[in-house]
């Protein structure tokens, strides 16, 4: 699991990247063809990175852990 949690988060990382780059009239989209495979499959891998980051972040992440993030508290 942490394996998968590594490239998620890189994949992630490219994924803000190019939203910056896109803001500037760069990104991925631009360096290869309009609609090309290779766009889509970047695409599609950064939004499964971030569906997996949803479901696993609580467990692997050491902030959220020590803070008890998420975690309900009693009143």
């Amino acid at each position: 699991m942490k394996g998968l949690h590594g490239i998620a988060f890189i994949l992630l990382i490219i994924g803000g990247l190019n939203w910056l780059l896109t803001a500037f009239g760069w990104g991925i989209g631009n360096l290869f063809a309009e609609g090309s495979m290779i766009t889509k499959v970047i695409y599609v891998l950064v939004g499964l990175a971030a569906i997996v980051e949803i479901f696993n972040h609580k467990a692997l992440c050491k902030k959220c852990e020590a803070t008890g993030m998420g975690t309900p508290t009693s009143n």
